[in-house]
């Protein structure tokens, strides 16, 4: 007897400044998915929020040379996922309905990796992919997991943490701040990935502009002390109660570090996967990277970012609850290196949500029979 495919909701784009690579990760991600286990329903967002049932993510083109494609008023008919507690269906323009029974959000940044989608998905009754509400909220917001981080004993740059109206009331005192730190330093907006709007700071002089940059995205920056010399690692983590580690990967930036245009739109960044470093360093990435993983309360999958300095300094950078699933994306790189390609990582992803749910569902149900 044949089983019926499992219909994936992959759901990408966006608002945020994130929004292209979005794009290009749900494509990677639709060409892997095995269309004998799965029936993909594509859905984009666009920058407007509006939501468009597709063909599929590989059917967007690039608005301009040089350009990710995005997803456009244009792009496809309107459609909005069922408010009627679990229907885990999309209702379309004309009432037209479309099951689902897992959704894959393959999005970045604000509105989609900060716990709101998560939130909505709760709401609808569908199982999910990735973190739940608080993890995914935390994990958007790089000055609050720094919190969690110290409390779990995992150490962390020095660092400061600036709202808007503080540098509009006293500049200087924020400037003094930053000067405690040491030159330079990174400033960055605390909500936000792909190293969109961070700025390397050599010079005081130039922090006003910098921290003008951070502002542009969001209302909280941080003010990080720089890890000179360190070298740039990362581990993936799988897993919902039993969480694993894959081999770390190293990137080595060609450009002053590694930027939103290192990451995307040129191949001058050198990436080893895995890393060349001794077997006890590996050990204790893998061990910090679960305790990360463990701090925020994560579930599904993340990233875990670090500097390590040699002999045996590792200091956590942040922790990312949907990362990057671009071809050249480490984390599915750090995976199918520790013995897990692509396509059935996706389907390990797919099946901890699905368990997750049951497994969340089920408690709800005990509770409403006591």
């Amino acid at each position: 007897m044949s089983r019926q495919p499992v219909r994936v909701l992959l759901i990408f784009g966006g608002r945020s400044e994130e929004h292209e690579v979005s794009v290009v990760s749900a494509t990677a991600v639709a060409r892997a998915l095995d269309p004998q286990r799965y029936e993909v329903v594509s859905v984009g967002i666009d920058k407007q929020g509006r939501w468009h049932r597709l063909t599929g993510p590989q059917a967007l083109e690039a608005r301009g040379a040089g350009e990710l494609p995005s997803v456009g008023p244009e792009s496809g008919a309107d459609i909005a996922l069922s408010r009627e507690p679990g229907a885990r269906e999309l209702v379309g323009e004309g009432g037209e309905r479309q099951p689902v029974d897992v959704a894959l959000p393959i999005l970045h940044g604000p509105f989609g990796e900060d716990g709101t989608i998560q939130g909505l998905f709760e709401l609808a009754g569908v199982p999910y992919v990735g973190a739940g509400v608080l993890a995914s909220a935390v994990g958007m917001d790089k000055a609050v997991q720094k919190v969690l981080f110290r409390a779990a004993g995992l150490p962390v740059v020095r660092y400061e943490v600036v709202f808007d109206h503080e540098w509009d009331e006293d500049p200087d005192a924020i400037t003094a701040r930053a000067e405690a730190l040491g030159a330079p330093v990174f400033v960055k907006p605390a909500a936000l990935g792909s190293s969109v709007g961070i700025t390397k700071v050599k010079s005081l002089a130039d922090l006003p502009e910098a921290m003008a940059e951070a502002f542009r995205h969001g209302r909280k920056a941080l003010i990080e002390e720089s890890a000179e010399g360190a070298r740039e690692v990362e581990v993936g983590v799988l897993g919902n109660d039993d969480p694993v580690a894959s081999l770390p990967a190293e990137i080595i930036p060609k450009a002053e570090f590694y930027d939103y245009r290192a990451k995307y739109l040129d191949d001058a960044t050198e990436l080893r996967v895995p890393a060349e470093l001794p077997a006890e360093v590996v050990d204790e990435l893998q061990r910090m990277a679960v305790a990360a993983f463990r701090a925020i309360d994560c579930a599904g999958m993340a990233r875990v970012d670090f500097f390590y300095r040699e002999p045996a300094e590792l200091i956590i950078n942040e922790i990312n609850t949907i990362p990057g699933f671009t071809e050249v994306s480490m984390y599915p790189r750090m995976w199918e290196a520790s013995g897990v390609p692509y396509a059935e990582l996706l389907n390990r992803l797919i099946t901890l949500a699905l368990e997750r749910h049951e497994t969340e569902s089920a408690r709800t149900h005990r509770a409403t029979q006591q």
